[in-house]
């Protein structure tokens, strides 16, 4: 069960755990310590804006990961050297809010952001004033490096899916169709087993809740390759080319919806056996 942590031995103790890397970003200096589970790091990052540097430094690491906004099991933190008042940062809907391992949940979430203000710079008010863009930019950018690399650290995961609706008529229905197919456990086996199985993907899009959806405009892609064309098999599809992109470590799924301009995109994994194993001995 989880147990207090006294806040000095948190803010003495997690810098030393931490690696410090940097690389080139925008208009505003960001620092990314990156700690999940399998200790993957983001690149470094480093720039300044108005001659002054601004650090963002991340951790994050969880486990029964679907969308914050939900609660799960993910902690994430964020801090920024550049003083700010609290504002709508939309880096969680652009990240953790993105993710999902199974669809279980939890009351554990966390996605906090603290602004130090140790770099001397004007502080940010509101969404008008000169930085505010680069500074949500540059936490969601380290955000989404984060998040991807909790999903990469699924308990057994061997594949990183990317889940890309498309053609909605909103934001909202894109991630339901999105989402029905990363929970779904028939998508996520046949993906373990590098199986191109259209009917598991096609029936999550069909029992994802859209309204007046026409499943004869629906087209479907596994990375390049056109699998379903209105709501059926592709005349030019070969199972071998599908075979070919499930054997791959790292897959996009793309629907595209014909019904609109939205889309939304879901990170996600496979499920292994490991997975079966990894949560049945749990507590053992």
């Amino acid at each position: 069960m989880p147990a207090p942590l006294a806040i000095p031995v948190t803010v003495t103790s997690v810098p030393s755990t931490l690696m410090r890397r940097e690389a080139a970003f925008g208009s505003v200096s960001v620092v990314m310590i990156a700690c999940a589970a399998a200790s993957q790091l983001s690149p470094r990052r480093s720039a300044r804006q108005a001659g002054s540097p601004a650090a963002i430094r991340s951790t994050g690491s969880g486990s029964m990961i679907t969308p914050v906004e939900n609660g799960n099991t993910c902690v994430a933190e964020h801090c920024s050297s550049r003083a700010s008042s609290p504002q709508d940062w939309r880096a969680a809907d652009r990240s953790f809010n993105c993710i999902t391992v199974d669809g279980d949940t939890s009351t554990n979430d966390s996605f906090v952001l603290i602004a130090t203000g140790q770099a001397g710079m004007k502080e940010i008010e509101d969404a008008k004033s000169p930085g505010y863009a680069a500074l949500l930019d540059g936490i969601a950018q380290v955000a989404v490096e984060l998040a991807q690399a909790i999903i990469r650290d699924g308990e057994g995961a061997t594949k990183f899916i990317t889940v890309r609706v498309e053609g909605g008529q909103n934001d909202a229905e894109c991630r339901k169709v999105a989402y029905a197919i990363a929970h779904s456990p028939l998508v996520k086996t046949a993906f373990f087993a590098s199986d191109p199985n259209l009917g598991r993907i096609l029936a999550a899009v069909g029992y994802a809740g859209v309204t007046d959806l026409a499943v004869e405009r629906v087209d479907l892609y596994l990375d390049d390759v056109l699998v379903a064309k209105n709501g059926g098999r592709s005349p030019g599809y070969r199972e071998e080319d599908g075979a070919r992109v499930m054997r791959r470590p790292e897959i996009t799924v793309r629907v595209v919806l014909n019904r609109g301009a939205a889309a939304a995109t879901v990170w996600t994994c496979d499920l292994s056996h490991d997975y079966v194993t990894i949560n049945a001995e749990y507590r053992t």
